[in-house]
Protein backbone atom coordinates (compact mmCIF):
# COMPACT_ATOMS: atom_id res chain seq x y z
CA UNK A 1 0.00 0.00 0.00
CA UNK A 2 1.52 3.27 -1.12
CA UNK A 3 1.31 6.44 0.95
CA UNK A 4 -0.86 8.00 -1.74
CA UNK A 5 -3.36 5.16 -1.42
CA UNK A 6 -3.67 5.85 2.30
CA UNK A 7 -4.51 9.48 1.59
CA UNK A 8 -7.03 8.54 -1.10
CA UNK A 9 -8.74 6.14 1.31
CA UNK A 10 -8.88 8.88 3.93
CA UNK A 11 -10.50 11.21 1.41
CA UNK A 12 -13.11 8.53 0.74
CA UNK A 13 -13.81 8.11 4.46
CA UNK A 14 -14.15 11.87 4.95
CA UNK A 15 -16.79 11.95 2.21
CA UNK A 16 -18.94 9.35 4.04
CA UNK A 17 -20.87 10.60 7.11
CA UNK A 18 -19.93 8.29 9.97
CA UNK A 19 -21.24 9.65 13.25
CA UNK A 20 -20.92 7.30 16.21
CA UNK A 21 -23.52 4.56 15.77
CA UNK A 22 -23.99 5.44 12.10
CA UNK A 23 -20.77 4.08 10.58
CA UNK A 24 -22.23 1.57 8.14
CA UNK A 25 -20.95 3.43 5.06
CA UNK A 26 -17.39 3.86 6.31
CA UNK A 27 -17.29 0.22 7.46
CA UNK A 28 -18.32 -0.81 3.94
CA UNK A 29 -15.58 1.36 2.43
CA UNK A 30 -12.84 -0.08 4.65
CA UNK A 31 -14.00 -3.62 3.98
CA UNK A 32 -14.08 -3.05 0.22
CA UNK A 33 -10.60 -1.51 0.26
CA UNK A 34 -9.15 -4.51 2.09
CA UNK A 35 -10.94 -7.05 -0.08
CA UNK A 36 -9.52 -5.40 -3.20
CA UNK A 37 -6.10 -6.02 -1.65
CA UNK A 38 -6.92 -9.72 -1.36
CA UNK A 39 -7.40 -9.61 2.40
CA UNK A 40 -10.00 -11.77 4.12
CA UNK A 41 -12.17 -9.40 6.14
CA UNK A 42 -14.41 -10.03 9.12
CA UNK A 43 -17.18 -7.74 10.29
CA UNK A 44 -19.47 -7.48 13.30
CA UNK A 45 -21.88 -4.55 13.43
CA UNK A 46 -19.78 -1.64 12.11
CA UNK A 47 -16.47 -3.08 13.25
CA UNK A 48 -14.12 -4.42 10.56
CA UNK A 49 -11.00 -6.50 11.19
CA UNK A 50 -8.46 -8.73 9.47
CA UNK A 51 -5.50 -10.99 10.28
CA UNK A 52 -2.11 -11.19 8.58
CA UNK A 53 -1.96 -13.85 5.85
CA UNK A 54 0.45 -16.18 7.66
CA UNK A 55 -1.30 -16.04 11.03
CA UNK A 56 0.17 -18.61 13.42
CA UNK A 57 -1.87 -19.46 16.52
CA UNK A 58 1.30 -20.28 18.48
CA UNK A 59 2.53 -16.69 18.28
CA UNK A 60 1.52 -13.65 20.34
CA UNK A 61 -0.91 -11.12 18.85
CA UNK A 62 -0.42 -7.41 18.25
CA UNK A 63 -3.63 -5.44 17.76
CA UNK A 64 -3.53 -2.42 15.43
CA UNK A 65 -6.64 -0.43 16.26
CA UNK A 66 -8.22 2.89 15.42
CA UNK A 67 -11.76 4.16 14.96
CA UNK A 68 -13.72 5.34 11.94
CA UNK A 69 -16.59 7.14 13.68
CA UNK A 70 -16.66 10.91 14.16
CA UNK A 71 -18.31 13.51 16.35
CA UNK A 72 -20.93 15.84 14.89
CA UNK A 73 -19.44 18.71 12.88
CA UNK A 74 -18.57 21.74 14.96
CA UNK A 75 -21.14 24.51 14.39
CA UNK A 76 -18.37 26.91 13.38
CA UNK A 77 -17.43 24.97 10.23
CA UNK A 78 -16.88 27.22 7.22
CA UNK A 79 -16.35 24.26 4.87
CA UNK A 80 -18.41 21.25 3.91
CA UNK A 81 -17.22 18.78 6.59
CA UNK A 82 -17.65 15.86 4.18
CA UNK A 83 -15.81 17.37 1.24
CA UNK A 84 -12.15 16.34 1.39
CA UNK A 85 -10.03 19.23 0.14
CA UNK A 86 -6.24 19.48 0.00
CA UNK A 87 -4.82 22.99 0.38
CA UNK A 88 -1.27 24.02 1.27
CA UNK A 89 -0.33 20.50 2.34
CA UNK A 90 -3.39 20.09 4.54
CA UNK A 91 -6.26 17.63 4.06
CA UNK A 92 -9.46 19.18 5.40
CA UNK A 93 -12.53 17.24 6.46
CA UNK A 94 -14.41 15.81 9.42
CA UNK A 95 -12.46 12.90 10.90
CA UNK A 96 -9.28 13.71 8.98
CA UNK A 97 -7.29 14.26 12.17
CA UNK A 98 -9.42 12.30 14.65
CA UNK A 99 -8.71 9.63 13.81
CA UNK A 100 -8.71 9.06 10.05
CA UNK A 101 -5.03 9.83 9.62
CA UNK A 102 -4.07 7.29 12.26
CA UNK A 103 -6.54 4.73 10.90
CA UNK A 104 -5.20 4.74 7.34
CA UNK A 105 -1.62 4.83 8.60
CA UNK A 106 -2.19 1.72 10.72
CA UNK A 107 -3.88 0.08 7.75
CA UNK A 108 -0.82 0.85 5.61
CA UNK A 109 1.33 -0.65 8.39
CA UNK A 110 -0.81 -3.81 8.44
CA UNK A 111 -0.62 -4.24 4.67
CA UNK A 112 3.15 -3.65 4.73
CA UNK A 113 3.54 -6.81 6.82
CA UNK A 114 0.47 -8.67 5.58
CA UNK A 115 2.34 -11.21 3.45
CA UNK A 116 5.49 -11.48 5.56
CA UNK A 117 6.31 -14.96 6.77
CA UNK A 118 7.83 -15.81 10.14
CA UNK A 119 6.76 -12.65 11.96
CA UNK A 120 7.34 -12.79 15.71
CA UNK A 121 3.80 -11.47 16.24
CA UNK A 122 0.51 -12.05 14.50
CA UNK A 123 -1.09 -8.80 13.37
CA UNK A 124 -4.77 -8.04 13.88
CA UNK A 125 -5.98 -4.84 12.24
CA UNK A 126 -9.30 -3.53 13.58
CA UNK A 127 -11.22 -0.44 12.44
CA UNK A 128 -13.85 0.01 15.12
CA UNK A 129 -16.98 2.04 15.75
CA UNK A 130 -18.47 4.20 18.50
CA UNK A 131 -15.17 5.36 19.97
CA UNK A 132 -16.34 8.94 20.31
CA UNK A 133 -19.24 7.86 22.54
CA UNK A 134 -17.54 4.84 24.18
CA UNK A 135 -20.59 2.96 22.93
CA UNK A 136 -21.37 -0.72 23.48
CA UNK A 137 -21.20 -1.60 19.77
CA UNK A 138 -17.58 -0.58 19.27
CA UNK A 139 -14.35 -2.17 20.46
CA UNK A 140 -15.97 -3.76 23.52
CA UNK A 141 -18.38 -5.68 21.25
CA UNK A 142 -15.58 -7.38 19.31
CA UNK A 143 -12.76 -7.85 21.81
CA UNK A 144 -14.28 -11.18 22.96
CA UNK A 145 -14.12 -12.36 19.33
CA UNK A 146 -10.42 -11.58 19.00
CA UNK A 147 -9.07 -14.05 21.51
CA UNK A 148 -5.95 -13.26 23.49
CA UNK A 149 -4.24 -9.98 22.64
CA UNK A 150 -0.72 -9.41 23.95
CA UNK A 151 -0.55 -5.68 23.33
CA UNK A 152 -1.98 -2.99 21.06
CA UNK A 153 -1.10 0.09 19.10
CA UNK A 154 -4.04 2.48 19.35
CA UNK A 155 -4.13 5.06 16.58
CA UNK A 156 -5.01 8.53 17.80
CA UNK A 157 -3.51 11.94 16.98
CA UNK A 158 -0.44 12.29 19.22
CA UNK A 159 2.03 13.95 16.82
CA UNK A 160 3.62 10.45 16.68
CA UNK A 161 4.77 10.73 20.27
CA UNK A 162 4.06 7.87 22.66
CA UNK A 163 1.16 8.21 25.10
CA UNK A 164 2.28 5.49 27.51
CA UNK A 165 -0.44 6.36 30.02
CA UNK A 166 -3.96 7.72 29.74
CA UNK A 167 -6.43 8.97 32.30
CA UNK A 168 -9.63 7.05 32.90
CA UNK A 169 -13.05 8.66 33.29
CA UNK A 170 -15.77 8.25 35.87
CA UNK A 171 -18.96 10.34 35.59
CA UNK A 172 -21.04 10.62 38.76
CA UNK A 173 -24.69 11.58 39.02
CA UNK A 174 -25.23 13.04 42.48
CA UNK A 175 -28.46 13.88 44.30
CA UNK A 176 -28.88 16.01 47.42
CA UNK A 177 -32.27 15.85 49.15
CA UNK A 178 -34.20 18.65 50.81
CA UNK A 179 -37.81 19.42 51.66
CA UNK A 180 -40.11 21.62 49.60
CA UNK A 181 -41.51 24.77 51.12
CA UNK A 182 -42.62 28.32 50.31
CA UNK A 183 -39.70 30.67 49.72
CA UNK A 184 -41.54 33.53 51.44
CA UNK A 185 -41.72 31.65 54.75
CA UNK A 186 -39.03 30.03 56.85
CA UNK A 187 -39.98 26.49 55.91
CA UNK A 188 -38.57 23.55 54.02
CA UNK A 189 -34.98 22.43 53.56
CA UNK A 190 -33.21 23.88 50.55
CA UNK A 191 -31.61 21.02 48.58
CA UNK A 192 -29.25 23.48 46.88
CA UNK A 193 -27.77 24.41 50.26
CA UNK A 194 -27.54 20.71 51.12
CA UNK A 195 -25.61 20.13 47.90
CA UNK A 196 -23.18 23.01 48.36
CA UNK A 197 -20.91 21.28 50.95
CA UNK A 198 -20.76 18.25 48.66
CA UNK A 199 -19.73 20.35 45.68
CA UNK A 200 -17.16 22.13 47.82
CA UNK A 201 -15.74 18.71 48.76
CA UNK A 202 -15.31 17.84 45.09
CA UNK A 203 -13.58 21.18 44.56
CA UNK A 204 -11.23 20.91 47.52
CA UNK A 205 -10.47 17.22 48.08
CA UNK A 206 -7.16 15.88 46.77
CA UNK A 207 -6.44 12.21 46.26
CA UNK A 208 -3.00 11.63 47.80
CA UNK A 209 -1.46 9.50 45.03
CA UNK A 210 -0.11 11.68 42.22
CA UNK A 211 1.13 10.08 38.99
CA UNK A 212 4.44 11.12 37.49
CA UNK A 213 2.85 10.82 34.04
CA UNK A 214 -0.77 11.84 34.58
CA UNK A 215 -0.65 14.09 37.61
CA UNK A 216 -3.41 14.10 40.20
CA UNK A 217 -6.95 12.80 39.98
CA UNK A 218 -9.09 15.70 38.74
CA UNK A 219 -12.72 16.18 39.83
CA UNK A 220 -14.98 18.84 38.32
CA UNK A 221 -18.66 19.62 38.95
CA UNK A 222 -19.98 20.28 35.45
CA UNK A 223 -23.82 20.27 35.55
CA UNK A 224 -26.30 21.44 38.22
CA UNK A 225 -30.10 21.17 38.17
CA UNK A 226 -32.51 22.23 40.92
CA UNK A 227 -35.80 23.99 41.45
CA UNK A 228 -38.88 24.63 39.36
CA UNK A 229 -40.28 28.02 40.51
CA UNK A 230 -38.73 31.09 42.08
CA UNK A 231 -41.02 30.89 45.13
CA UNK A 232 -40.58 27.17 45.90
CA UNK A 233 -37.73 25.86 48.05
CA UNK A 234 -36.30 22.96 45.98
CA UNK A 235 -36.48 19.50 47.49
CA UNK A 236 -33.83 18.02 45.20
CA UNK A 237 -30.56 19.20 43.69
CA UNK A 238 -28.91 17.07 41.04
CA UNK A 239 -25.39 17.62 39.84
CA UNK A 240 -22.85 15.83 37.66
CA UNK A 241 -19.18 15.33 38.41
CA UNK A 242 -16.50 14.53 35.81
CA UNK A 243 -13.55 12.64 37.32
CA UNK A 244 -10.31 12.00 35.45
CA UNK A 245 -8.51 9.08 37.08
CA UNK A 246 -4.77 8.44 37.07
CA UNK A 247 -3.26 4.96 37.00
CA UNK A 248 -2.71 4.96 40.77
CA UNK A 249 -6.39 4.22 41.45
CA UNK A 250 -9.09 1.92 40.18
CA UNK A 251 -12.43 3.46 39.31
CA UNK A 252 -13.99 1.49 42.17
CA UNK A 253 -11.55 3.02 44.67
CA UNK A 254 -12.43 6.49 43.42
CA UNK A 255 -16.16 5.92 43.88
CA UNK A 256 -15.76 4.46 47.37
CA UNK A 257 -13.67 7.45 48.46
CA UNK A 258 -16.29 9.84 47.12
CA UNK A 259 -19.12 8.03 48.93
CA UNK A 260 -17.25 8.35 52.20
CA UNK A 261 -16.58 12.03 51.59
CA UNK A 262 -19.99 13.46 50.68
CA UNK A 263 -23.48 13.36 52.20
CA UNK A 264 -25.51 12.89 49.04
CA UNK A 265 -26.50 10.05 46.75
CA UNK A 266 -23.71 9.08 44.35
CA UNK A 267 -24.24 6.89 41.29
CA UNK A 268 -21.49 6.23 38.73
CA UNK A 269 -22.75 5.99 35.16
CA UNK A 270 -20.09 3.43 34.33
CA UNK A 271 -16.83 2.00 35.62
CA UNK A 272 -15.72 0.80 32.16
CA UNK A 273 -13.38 3.62 31.15
CA UNK A 274 -10.25 2.85 33.11
CA UNK A 275 -6.88 4.53 33.23
CA UNK A 276 -4.25 2.69 31.21
CA UNK A 277 -0.50 2.31 31.31
CA UNK A 278 2.26 0.50 29.44
CA UNK A 279 5.69 0.03 30.97
CA UNK A 280 8.55 2.15 29.72
CA UNK A 281 10.44 -1.18 29.54
CA UNK A 282 8.00 -2.69 27.02
CA UNK A 283 9.64 -3.60 23.72
CA UNK A 284 7.41 -1.27 21.66
CA UNK A 285 8.19 1.70 23.92
CA UNK A 286 11.89 0.95 23.75
CA UNK A 287 11.62 0.75 19.96
CA UNK A 288 10.03 4.19 19.86
CA UNK A 289 12.63 5.69 22.16
CA UNK A 290 15.41 4.31 19.99
CA UNK A 291 13.90 6.36 17.15
CA UNK A 292 13.87 9.52 19.25
CA UNK A 293 10.18 9.43 20.19
CA UNK A 294 9.14 10.86 23.55
CA UNK A 295 6.71 9.33 26.05
CA UNK A 296 4.04 11.21 27.97
CA UNK A 297 0.75 10.83 29.83
CA UNK A 298 -2.42 11.73 27.95
CA UNK A 299 -5.37 13.48 29.65
CA UNK A 300 -7.80 12.44 26.89
CA UNK A 301 -9.71 9.17 26.69
CA UNK A 302 -9.60 6.62 23.89
CA UNK A 303 -10.64 3.01 23.28
CA UNK A 304 -7.52 1.82 25.10
CA UNK A 305 -9.56 2.49 28.27
CA UNK A 306 -11.56 -0.62 27.33
CA UNK A 307 -8.55 -2.86 26.64
CA UNK A 308 -7.49 -5.23 29.44
CA UNK A 309 -3.96 -5.59 28.06
CA UNK A 310 -0.98 -3.26 27.52
CA UNK A 311 -1.49 -0.62 24.84
CA UNK A 312 0.36 2.34 23.39
CA UNK A 313 -1.52 5.32 21.96
CA UNK A 314 0.36 6.85 19.05
CA UNK A 315 -0.55 8.32 15.69
CA UNK A 316 -0.20 11.16 13.19
CA UNK A 317 -2.11 14.37 13.70
CA UNK A 318 -2.52 16.63 16.71
CA UNK A 319 -5.03 16.10 19.51
CA UNK A 320 -5.45 19.89 19.69
CA UNK A 321 -7.13 19.75 16.26
CA UNK A 322 -9.68 17.12 17.26
CA UNK A 323 -13.32 18.26 17.21
CA UNK A 324 -12.46 21.75 15.96
CA UNK A 325 -14.15 23.52 13.07
CA UNK A 326 -12.53 22.91 9.67
CA UNK A 327 -10.58 19.94 11.02
CA UNK A 328 -7.46 19.01 9.07
CA UNK A 329 -4.34 16.90 9.05
CA UNK A 330 -1.05 17.61 7.27
CA UNK A 331 -0.27 15.18 4.47
CA UNK A 332 3.33 14.91 5.66
CA UNK A 333 2.05 13.77 9.06
CA UNK A 334 0.40 10.74 7.45
CA UNK A 335 3.46 9.93 5.34
CA UNK A 336 5.80 10.27 8.29
CA UNK A 337 3.41 8.37 10.53
CA UNK A 338 3.39 5.34 8.23
CA UNK A 339 7.18 5.36 8.03
CA UNK A 340 7.59 5.64 11.83
CA UNK A 341 5.08 2.86 12.50
CA UNK A 342 7.05 0.58 10.18
CA UNK A 343 10.40 1.51 11.72
CA UNK A 344 9.03 0.78 15.22
CA UNK A 345 7.63 -2.62 14.28
CA UNK A 346 10.72 -3.59 12.32
CA UNK A 347 12.55 -3.60 15.63
CA UNK A 348 10.24 -6.05 17.37
CA UNK A 349 8.27 -8.28 14.98
CA UNK A 350 10.61 -9.24 12.15
CA UNK A 351 12.70 -12.37 12.47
Amino acid sequence: MQHGEAIELLKTLISIPSLSGEENGSADAIRLFLEKKGVTVRRHLNNVWALNRYYDSTRPVLLLNSHHDTVKPNQSYTRNPHEPVIENGKLFGLGSNDAGGALVSLLALFLHYYQHKNLKYNLLFAATAEEETSGPNGISAVLPMFGKINFALVGEPTLMQMAVAEKGVVVLDCLAHGKAGHAARNEGINAIYEAMPCMEWFRDFRFPKVSELLGEVKMTVTVISAGTLHNVVPDACRFTVDIRVNECYTNEEIVETVKRGVRCEVKPRSLRLRSSFISEDHAIVKAGKSLGLKSYGSPTISDRALMPFPSLKIGPGDSARSHIADEFIYLHEINEGIDLYIKMLDKIITA
